[in-house]
């Protein structure tokens, strides 16, 4: 496939207006065009271990769950490890493709393959991703109506203030008289302008109606789950349960105030990665996720919610093989997707 064909399929899988807007997704590296892509190397982290296997396997475009750009460079030398990766991308024509916190969101990403370690139960976003595109501008809509005396200065007024868009009038009849129905989507900043105006004329202010534009949320995607199991589950199971999907010889867990090993578990907040924020004020028996800081394990203990810390990539990486074969399906077999060997979490226990 050529590359520019594949980035725009892999942003139909996942749409990168999903992602954080602190995050860095998309394609970060892209070699001098055309580029046929016959080989998609999928990873958690691009370490240069990660880059050299790349390389040795002949790929054409790395898929780096973590952006290996992420905070801007000031140059492209051979100095830091992050630089080097560029240079070795450009060297051998290997493109870099991020997604990161878009396949947080999607619901047949990261955290939905990470809930299938709970056993049988169902799930919601705890922070649901609205549409990206509706409203297109503005965070209110305001309407009004005005007679043919009113209706020219007004609008002459009203278009002098910025962060208006979509202003539309419509002929209307109001208690009998012809009138023009005037729409509008404005800022907040603008809103208080649009009131302003309006308020000077008693009739205006009258016929004026403020609606809030939400974005409507988009079924089951969005930041972090909130699981309710089907049957209540001891800690300790859950443990074992975890350990076995996420293929692991340990995790680390802290015991919520007043629960034991034995304490049953029916609902389990989850967060792939670096949990804290996400999962940060939910109610829940249990908090699932790679990594914590010590204070919010505190905070989660005192409230009497167990935590379960599996390291932050170990609760990432498994999703590459669910993801190989989705994407085999979405690609429609066009091209070889390989998961990396050498890609690993750097923490071990000695």
């Amino acid at each position: 496939m050529n590359l520019r064909e594949l980035v725009s399929a892999l942003n139909d899988f996942a749409s990168p207006a999903l992602a954080e807007s602190w995050d860095n997704v998309g394609l970060l590296v892209e070699p001098s065009p055309p580029h046929t892509v016959n080989t998609l190397f999928l990873t958690n982290d691009l370490t240069e271990e990660v880059m050299e296997e790349a390389v040795q396997k002949k790929a054409d475009l790395v898929l780096s769950y973590h952006p290996p750009i992420f905070t801007p460079l000031k140059r492209v030398t051979w100095k830091t490890w992050k630089e080097r990766l560029v240079v070795r991308a450009l060297e051998n024509r290997i493109g870099i493709y991020s997604p990161h916190t878009a396949y947080d969101a999607i619901p047949h990403g990261v955290n939905n393959w990470l809930t299938k370690g709970l056993g049988a139960c169902t799930s919601v976003p705890l922070h649901p991703s609205t549409a990206p595109s509706s409203p297109a501008e503005g965070t209110h809509r305001v309407e009004f109506c005005a007679d043919a005396e009113h209706l020219d200065a007004v609008l002459s007024k009203i278009k002098d203030i910025p962060e208006i868009s979509c202003l539309t009038t419509l002929p209307a009849r109001v208690e009998g008289e012809a009138q023009t129905r005037v729409s509008l989507n404005c800022s907040q900043k603008a809103l208080l302008e649009v009131v302003a105006l309006l308020s000077q004329n008693t009739l205006l202010h009258h016929k004026t109606e403020i609606l809030l534009l939400q974005k409507p949320p988009l079924p089951h995607t969005g930041m972090g789950r909130l699981c309710t199991l089907s049957e209540p589950v001891s800690l300790s199971d859950i443990i074992e349960r975890i350990k076995g999907h996420l293929q692991l010889p340990h995790v680390r867990i802290a015991v919520g105030a007043g629960r034991t090993l034995e304490s049953p578990v029916k609902k389990a907040a989850l967060c792939a990665g670096s949990g804290s924020s996400v999962l940060k004020g939910t109610e829940a028996d249990l908090y699932l996720t790679g990594e914590m800081s010590h204070h919010d394990v505190l905070d989660a203990v005192a409230n009497g919610i167990s935590v379960i810390l599996c390291e932050h990539s170990n609760t990432e990486r498994g999703f590459l093989s669910e993801l190989r074969d989705a994407l085999a399906i979405h690609l429609q077999n066009k091209i070889n997707i390989i998961v990396s060997e050498k890609d690993r979490d750097p923490l071990q226990v000695a």
